[in-house]
């Protein structure tokens, strides 16, 4: 999809919007890092990159532009654009899926510190950052206000939800590469699904909200 198919924003939008664009950012994302390491030490690299990015307009505007939209790239991306505030993300810290996340993070890291060769396995490192881009995705659906879409909530919630899916796999991928014991992965797995259905839940009561404001997508 290209960009200008966003560029004249419903008044609302759904939660199938919401996905779509975090998706064209994704790969937006995706093809500027590839072309920053493509053209790394090249002279003229930040017009390179901005012509392939399609941020080329006026060339005399052009290094006016650069500096914002380069830095907008560069920001740590599992952010995902939230702006929530400090006391947003004060009572998020209170939630209960707030603290089943923070208690999942603390096994994990415990159990990678008490064997150092986790540290270069693969899908420990998947297990590791899948469950840390979870935490993330959630704070970024729920540190918002009562002005925060609905549909860009559980947009996010999704993206949450697949994270512990794929943390889920990494688990069982390293039981069979003989790198977690089963025991171990009955610990970790209580603490993904706990993550999980709260997101389910919350993804429920999101999309009934948006039925009553809105009726049926």
């Amino acid at each position: 999809m290209a960009d200008d198919d966003f560029d004249e924003t419903p008044e609302v939008w759904d939660e199938y919007q919401w996905e779509r664009f975090l998706q064209q950012q994704d790969r937006n994302t995706e093809k500027y890092f590839g072309l920053l390491e493509k053209y790394l030490d090249h002279p003229e690299r930040d017009n390179i990159i901005a012509r392939e990015m399609g941020w080329e307009s006026h060339e005399e505007e052009e290094e006016e532009c650069w500096e914002e939209v380069s830095e907008e790239f560069c920001d740590e991306q599992d952010s995902e654009q939230s702006e929530a505030s400090d006391e947003d993300f004060d009572e998020f810290s209170k939630s209960p899926i707030y603290q089943d996340t923070l208690k999942l993070h603390t096994w994990i890291n415990s159990w990678m510190d008490r064997d150092g060769t986790l540290k270069d396995e693969p899908e420990a490192i998947r297990l590791a950052t899948r469950s840390a881009v979870c935490g993330a995705k959630l704070a970024a659906a729920l540190c918002g206000d009562e002005y925060t879409e609905i549909g860009m909530t559980i947009a996010y919630l999704k993206r949450g939800l697949k994270a512990a899916n794929d943390a889920l796999d990494a688990a069982a991928k390293l039981v069979d590469l003989g790198k977690m014991t089963p025991r171990q992965r009955t610990s970790v797995n209580r603490l993904l699904f706990r993550v999980r259905d709260r997101i389910v839940d919350l993804m429920s009561e999101y999309r009934a909200e948006w039925r009553k404001r809105y009726g049926a997508s």
